[in-house]
């Protein structure tokens, strides 16, 4: 009895030792697995946003909870820049701007770039769409419903003004957007698309057909697919009419007989601005043309192409249009009506052949680049990252995976001998690093439309922004002059002052065709939904003499280096202040 009492002891024993071992084995295992997931988060939290970045959709980002870059610590300025846990050691002064020098420290800053550059936030302020106020939904709408009604995006009814949000559109906003541009009716469909005209579509659907939810107004309906939700404007008309923007183009000569080239006129004595636009809104047209007591509507066109203006003095009598010269020039206003006639876009059919990258700096006008090539070629164009704001105001291209080839070119900030020779071709677009500068860090601070306060551009933040994008600007254009097998450059100011030509040269480097018509309306729709709005600073000069040492000696760099490739110089005004 007693031999057998001492051996269960015995085994009793053992078995506490073994229950400690695995009890201090699974602590250990613990304790281990934290510290890596703990590494991996500080890891992730250095290299910022990774670049798969392109497939998330709206709702998966809101899940993912993207930190803000602003809560993230910036690099310190001096001799010494933190990346992550590394210590990136500045060479001595002399070769600080060299080439060599820039494209080496290009990719030792391309992760601490990416981590500033993105800027996904859940909570970020909507942009707001030229000419659309936002309005607090009210329970019934002012709008009188007209009912559900078919829809053909090819051959529209609703033929004027037309715009998207696929996040937050909601009846009152189009309705409010249409009125303003003089429509009759707002036609909503597929949740969040608004579409303006002044003739009720003729086939109507059930009622029933007409099921889609407002994207930003939970039980509203916003049409369905291919159906569209009518709404009569007349009262809303009225109360938007003292808003209507008509916009003075200039004086031009007349043109031989205006009749032939514009389809519609009217003849009117004492004719006035507003009587010649609140006629040409109506018959919806973009341009209101008056002669003497003559209006005439219509578009841009070659025979009539707005680009050669004349002194205002010529014409007379600015005050009442029917004074105005009756023979060989004409007063031209634009109307609140959008010149549709390059509105239409869409996938390519079949994948590209050649993969073509629109690249730039952050800051150099890429967003507006892409808004003249996609009116000009008819197609959507992609984007190596997803910016959920960009995709709700109707760049569809974004939400397409960057490599699928379904769109005209790709936007990309991205620079390395690897991310550019996954490229066959690229429009590299160049701006002023000033400019551009200061575009990026409005952007950062304030979204695609706005601008930074002063409080931003006093703090300690601005020198540490210009002292660390001052070299990406210049190691951006070297390394793809280096890596790019094959560049058209555009510089930003060039495309802005000669728009036709430049852009036309850009097509042509697409393998597009496309009608001086078609070029006509992108000028008259030059600026798009995507022109900072707000009050903009006043002789403002937030460049120290130290910055401007450091900038115009990588403008110097970046010059030297196009005229080696047998490229123009960089303009003018690019010259060291």
């Amino acid at each position: 009895m007693a031999k057998a009492f001492f051996r269960l002891q015995k085994f009793l024993r053992r078995i506490q030792f073994l229950l400690f071992f695995l009890t201090a084995a699974y602590l250990m295992a613990g304790s281990l697995l934290l510290l890596q997931r703990t590494r991996l988060v500080i890891q992730q939290g250095s290299r910022g946003i990774p670049t798969n970045q392109d497939l998330l959709v709206p709702e998966e980002m809101g899940r993912v909870g993207i930190l803000d870059p602003r809560t993230l610590q910036s690099p310190r300025p001096g001799p010494r820049l933190m990346v992550g846990m590394e210590v990136l050691q500045e060479p001595a002064l002399d070769q600080r701007h060299s080439p060599h020098w820039l494209l080496s420290r290009n990719s030792e800053l391309r992760q601490l770039r990416r981590r500033w550059f993105h800027r996904f936030t859940s909570n970020q302020e909507p942009l707001q769409t030229a000419g659309f106020k936002v309005m607090k939904h009210a329970a019934e709408h002012k709008g009188t419903y007209m009912g559900c009604f078919t829809h053909d995006s090819r051959e529209r009814t609703l033929k004027g003004a037309v715009f998207y949000d696929l996040r937050k559109m909601t009846v009152a906003h189009c309705q409010e957007a249409c009125a303003e541009r003089a429509y009759s009716y707002a036609g909503l469909a597929f949740g969040a698309e608004c579409y303006c005209g002044n003739t009720l579509p003729a086939a109507a659907a059930r009622p029933e057909e007409c099921s889609s939810e407002c994207r930003g107004e939970k039980g509203s309906v916003c049409g369905g697919v291919n159906r569209l939700s009518v709404y009569s404007l007349e009262q809303l008309r009225a109360a938007a009419r003292p808003r209507r923007n008509v916009i003075y183009r200039g004086c031009f000569r007349a043109p031989e007989n205006l009749t032939d080239i514009f389809p519609a006129s009217l003849i009117q004595p004492n004719l006035t601005v507003e009587m010649c636009s609140e006629f040409c809104s109506k018959k919806e047209f973009p341009l209101a043309v008056i002669r003497g007591q003559e209006c005439h509507c219509g578009y841009p066109t070659r025979r009539f192409s707005l680009r050669q203006g004349v002194d205002g003095l010529r014409c007379s009598g600015t005050r009442n249009a029917s004074s105005a010269a009756g023979g060989e020039h004409c007063l031209v206003y634009q109307t609140p009506v959008q010149d549709t006639r390059c509105t239409d876009r869409k996938f390519l059919t079949t994948k590209s052949k050649v993969f073509v990258a629109l690249s730039s700096f952050p800051g150099a006008g890429n967003t507006w680049a892409r808004h003249l090539i996609e009116h000009a070629t008819g197609y959507y164009t992609g984007s190596y990252y997803f910016d959920g704001a960009l995709y709700n105001k109707g760049f569809k291209g974004e939400k397409d995976h960057w490599r699928s080839r379904r769109t005209i070119c790709v936007k990309t900030h991205e620079s390395g001998k690897t991310e550019i020779e996954m490229f066959d071709s690229a429009i590299l677009l160049i701006r002023n690093p000033y400019k551009s500068l200061m575009a990026e860090f409005n952007r950062k601070y304030a979204g695609h439309l706005g601008y930074a306060t002063d409080r931003n551009w006093k703090s300690k933040e601005w020198p540490d922004f210009v002292n660390s994008y001052a070299s990406w600007w210049a190691s951006h254009v070297l390394e793809w002059l280096k890596y790019g097998k094959r560049l058209l450059v555009v510089h930003y100011e060039e495309l802005k002052q000669s728009l036709i030509p430049t852009l036309k040269e850009m097509v042509e480097f697409l393998n597009v065709t496309v009608t001086e018509d078609r070029l006509l309306c992108v000028e008259n729709n030059r600026d798009g939904n995507f022109k900072r709005s707000g009050t903009k600073q006043k002789n403002f000069e937030p460049f120290t003499q130290e910055m401007k040492d450091l900038i115009n000696r990588y403008i110097l760099t970046v010059d030297e280096a196009l005229r080696g490739r047998n490229f123009s110089g960089l303009p003018r005004e690019y010259v060291p202040r």
